[in-house]
C-alpha cells in the first residue's frame, strides 16, 4: 500500500480515537441528578449548534446550493429515523431503555453521519500536501474531543458507563479512517460532494438539537440556567473552532 495512503489512514484513525477523550471528565463525576441531565442536554446542544454552523459556513463557500440541499436531506433523514425509532416501545441501547435509548441511538446515528464529512475532509486536505493534511488532521482531532463530550453528555447521565460512552464516541468517528484514504486517492472526485456532505451533517445535527435535546433540557432547567449553558457551550465551541482555523 502507498505510504501516503497509510499516513492518511493513520491520521484519520487518530482523529477518531480523539473523540473518546471527551468522556474523561465523567471519570470524576460521582452522581448525576435529573438537573444534570438537563444541563448536559443544553451543553451538548450548544456544542452541536456551533459545529453545525461551522459546517454550513465551510459548505457555503464551496457550493451554496449543494450545502442547502444536503442540509434539507439531513434534516429529513434524522426526522424519519426518529419516527422509525419512536415506533418501538421496548428499545434498548446498552443499559438504556425506552426514551433514553431513543436519544442515545439518535445522537450516535447523527454523529456517525457527521464523521463521514470529516473523514473526507482529512483525505481531501492531504491531497493539497502533507503540511495542510497535518494541520487539518490536528484541527479535526481537537475538534472531536468536545464532540465526544457532547455524546457523553447525552449517554452518561442516562446511565451509560463512562468507558462505554468513550467507546461509542470513538465508534461514531470510525467513518473517518474508512473514507479518508479513498478521498485522498480520488480527491478530485470527492471534492465536489464535500458541500453536500457538510450540509447533510449540519442539517442532521440541527434537527436533533431542536427536536430532542433542547426540549429535554428546558424540561429540566429554569430558563436562565438553560440559556446560560446553551449559550456558554456554543460560544466556547465557536471560540475553539475559530482558534483552530485561524492561520
Amino acid at each position: 500500500m502507498d505510504t501516503n495512503v497509510v499516513e492518511v489512514t493513520l491520521a484519520a484513525l487518530a482523529t477518531a480515537l480523539a473523540t473518546g477523550l471527551g468522556a474523561i471528565p465523567f471519570l470524576f463525576v460521582s452522581s448525576m441528578s435529573r438537573r444534570w441531565v438537563g444541563i448536559s442536554n443544553a451543553a451538548a446542544a450548544g456544542f452541536m449548534l456551533s459545529a453545525s454552523g461551522a459546517l454550513l459556513l465551510e459548505g457555503l463557500v464551496r457550493g451554496p446550493v449543494r450545502v442547502i440541499a444536503g442540509a434539507a436531506v439531513g434534516m429529513i433523514f434524522i426526522a424519519a429515523t426518529g419516527r422509525v425509532v419512536g415506533r418501538y416501545d421496548h428499545l434498548r441501547f446498552g443499559q438504556l431503555q425506552a426514551a433514553d435509548a431513543k436519544k442515545a441511538i439518535l445522537i450516535v446515528a447523527v454523529m456517525t453521519v457527521h464523521s463521514f464529512s470529516e473523514g473526507v475532509g482529512v483525505g481531501v486536505s492531504y491531497g493539497g500536501g502533507t503540511a495542510l493534511g497535518v494541520f487539518i488532521t490536528l484541527a479535526i482531532a481537537i475538534h472531536n474531543i468536545p464532540e465526544g463530550l457532547a455524546i457523553s453528555l447525552v449517554l452518561v447521565p442516562r446511565g451509560t458507563p463512562v468507558l462505554a460512552a468513550a467507546g461509542w464516541s470513538v465508534f461514531t468517528s470510525l467513518p473517518q479512517p474508512l473514507v479518508a484514504a479513498p478521498a485522498y486517492l480520488f480527491v478530485e472526485t470527492f471534492r465536489p460532494i464535500l458541500p453536500a456532505g457538510f450540509g447533510f451533517a449540519a442539517g442532521a445535527m440541527i434537527w436533533l438539537v431542536f427536536a430532542e435535546l433542547i426540549p429535554d433540557a428546558r424540561a429540566e432547567m429554569r430558563p436562565r440556567a438553560f440559556t446560560a449553558w446553551l449559550g456558554g457551550s456554543f460560544v466556547g465551541m465557536s471560540l475553539l473552532q475559530f482558534a483552530l482555523l485561524a492561520r
